[in-house]
């Protein structure tokens, strides 16, 4: 893996080579394909930015996977325009010549209303790339590509690229058919090959961090983008401006406030720029694994646990008694707890698989969660604080999402809850100084609230 590369400077505006890479629908193989991009890209010595549209945590693990660089979500419902625009400009800036900026949408280019991929490439003007599966279509794919073009004018399609195509006399058949009736440049067309296929699970395909690609397939991937794939067109299909950015600076408080952050396989879902944000309001992050550390960080003043697999290693989890108990005695101790998802199915006190085998987990809530086979929930959500607490006043609207396939069976009824949702929920809760919910929350247009989250824990150290 290549080394991280995170920094912003201030420079001049500059137009940089940019595009996003959309889909006409979830499993066309845009990921593949974007993945192949990036990897290709950078071995040609570039530096390569990657992005990803919505709210997802794995496929900018598997970005960083291949480029060495954070992958930061641009999410406009979730994040905000301004944050989106921002966290775009900042990332590219102050990084000399042969920068690329790569967005990969989500789901089909049109879906999702405001949070999609085409609304993203409106905001941020950037030319579109279609990946359209050509599998079981021939001369069809040209109607499919000629719909995208005109459904909404404003979104520029200037480039397609056909996957999983079977033969040369698939692709003559294509390329008639395309270039008679549509204005999108074609820029290749990639084979049919199960090789560079990431294997997937019930949340997704494998994170970065679990190397889904060894070194051969990612190899391999690379010389089959050079060979299918017109790197140099992509490159040509249009700039965005830059404008200047300057890297703000962190808060200036009386002291730092040191955050333990749970990182490791059950736990490794979190927004990079909310660790980003949390730093800048003056928190020190100090990485620990629940998996393999018998204690929690010395000297820490609070606990984020964010989501994850905690299903996949229960057992392990389960097996780490010591762990359990420090965890379980620093929220019963009063110390504060924000967990999310997955490290909130970790506070509870039981966590059932699919087998139906009860792991026993930190305690922290009079409660049991239990996998399903099927999603149990999925959205956004845009929680309102039903009391003043750790996040800030009653009222007051956060941003967040909302993804798992386990339910909670049992909850001690008495347990107070923060958080109001659209849907008439009571979510997000409380026990002492700890909160657990399942929505992962993003911090990009509610920095007042990571605010209120330094003073409320400075409060409860002054007594």
């Amino acid at each position: 893996m290549m080394p991280q590369k995170d920094t912003a400077q201030s420079f001049s505006d500059t137009r940089v080579p940019s595009f996003l890479i959309g889909g006409t629908t979830s499993g066309s193989g845009k990921t593949t394909i974007t993945l192949g991009i990036l990897a290709a890209l950078s071995a040609r010595g570039l530096a390569v930015q990657p992005f990803k549209c919505g709210p997802d945590f794995i496929d900018p693990s598997l970005h960083r996977m291949v480029t060495g660089r954070i992958s930061s979500n641009l999410d406009l419902r979730m994040c905000g325009p301004e944050f989106c625009r921002n966290t775009f400009n900042r990332r590219l800036s102050g990084q000399g010549g042969g920068v690329v900026g790569v967005v990969e949408g989500v789901m089909g280019l049109f879906d999702g209303g405001i949070s999609s991929s085409a609304a993203l490439a409106k905001a941020l003007t950037l030319p579109v790339v279609l990946v359209i599966d050509a599998r079981s279509a021939a001369e069809s794919v040209a109607a499919v590509l000629k719909g995208f073009e005109v459904y909404d004018p404003q979104v520029q399609i200037r480039g397609v690229i056909f996957n999983r195509v079977g033969s040369e006399r698939h692709v003559e058949l294509i390329r008639g058919a395309v270039e008679k009736s549509c204005q999108a440049r074609i820029l290749g067309f990639f084979p049919r090959d199960t090789r560079f296929e990431i294997p997937d699970r019930h949340l997704g395909l494998h994170m970065g961090e679990e190397s889904p690609l060894d070194e051969i397939q990612l190899a391999g991937l690379v010389a089959a983008v050079e060979k299918h794939i017109d790197l140099d067109a992509l490159l040509s299909l249009g700039t965005s401006r830059v404008t200047n950015q300057v890297d703000s600076p962190p808060v200036v408080r009386g002291r730092r406030l040191k955050l333990a952050v749970a990182r490791d396989l059950p736990f490794c879902f979190y927004y990079e720029d909310n660790l980003a944000i949390l730093e800048k309001a003056g928190f020190e992050l100090l990485m620990f694994s629940p998996l393999y550390d018998q204690s929690l960080p010395a000297g820490m003043d609070v606990l984020y646990l964010g989501g994850g697999y905690p299903e996949l290693h229960a057992e392990a989890l389960s097996r780490n008694v010591a762990m359990r108990a420090a965890i379980a005695e620093w929220a019963k101790g009063g110390g504060v707890v924000h967990a999310e998802c997955g490290g909130f199915m970790y506070l509870c006190e039981e966590l059932i698989d699919l087998d139906g085998k009860t792991h026993a987990m930190a305690g922290v809530f009079p409660a049991t969660v239990k996998m399903q086979s099927r999603l149990s929930r999925l959205g956004y959500r845009q929680p309102r604080l039903r009391m003043d607490c750790l996040w800030g006043k009653k009222g007051e609207k956060m941003y967040g999402h909302e993804f798992h396939y386990s339910m909670i069976e049992r909850m001690d009824p008495d347990v107070e809850t923060i958080y109001q949702l659209e849907d008439g929920r009571a979510e997000g809760f409380k026990v002492g100084n700890a909160v657990g919910s399942y929505i992962h929350l993003h911090f990009g247009q509610t920095g007042k609230n990571v605010d209120a989250f330094y003073n409320y824990i400075m409060q409860i150290q002054k007594g």
